[in-house]
């Protein structure tokens, strides 16, 4: 069984919301999943309840007349923040924070036992039912997916992988349910559409 990892596309910046839609740009990249996923034998779609993700996933379950179902358990640490600043604002704006961020490490206030609970009990409600041959999609946030990445490979940092907006990460199952990383944050069918690209 395989789970596909898609981070949401790009955001709106948010200062009183921290649930953004999606801006043009990510809404031109979230257009690009249907075709970078097709060879895949898909069964499931799952998003979290933030708009950005929801928006990101419409795309492919539409295609495929799926249901896109959702999961709040697979939301970002971020969900209670009062705003979203893009992480390319943050880098000039909020200084420390990105620095913090980039060094590998969840904001203070995100209390990381609890993230890391939720996250693993979405992630396992999303793979339930699936057969062995089966793919499901999960239209996630980069903090979901790092935390998915660190169970299984044991890297010592909470956020230790850059995750690009509408990356595709894919981790197999095997029968006795192991786990192993195929690919992390494939970027090729956005990568024209990637804010640090333009």
């Amino acid at each position: 069984m395989q789970l596909i990892l898609v981070r949401h596309a790009l955001p709106q910046r948010s200062e009183d919301s921290a649930d953004p839609p999606l801006d043009g740009l990510g809404h031109e990249q979230a257009q690009r999943v249907p075709d970078a996923l097709a060879r895949f034998p898909i069964a499931r779609t799952v998003a979290s309840t933030q708009l950005r993700a929801l928006q990101t996933g419409t795309v492919l379950a539409a295609e495929l007349g799926l249901t896109l179902e959702t999961d709040e358990r697979i939301a970002e640490y971020d969900r209670d923040f009062a705003g979203y600043i893009p992480i390319e604002a943050a880098r000039t704006e909020f200084r420390d924070a990105f620095e913090r961020i980039k060094a590998g490490h969840l904001p203070e206030q995100v209390d990381e036992a609890a993230f890391r609970s939720r996250v693993r009990a979405g992630i396992a409600g999303a793979v339930d039912g699936l057969e062995h041959s089966d793919t499901v999609v999960v239209f996630a946030h980069g903090g979901v997916i790092n935390i998915v990445l660190q169970e299984i490979l044991g890297t010592p940092k909470v956020l230790g992988f850059p995750i690009d907006y509408c990356s595709i990460t894919r981790i197999l199952y095997s029968r006795n349910g192991n786990r192993s990383v195929a690919s992390v944050n494939e970027t090729q069918h956005v990568w024209d559409l990637l804010p640090r690209n333009r």
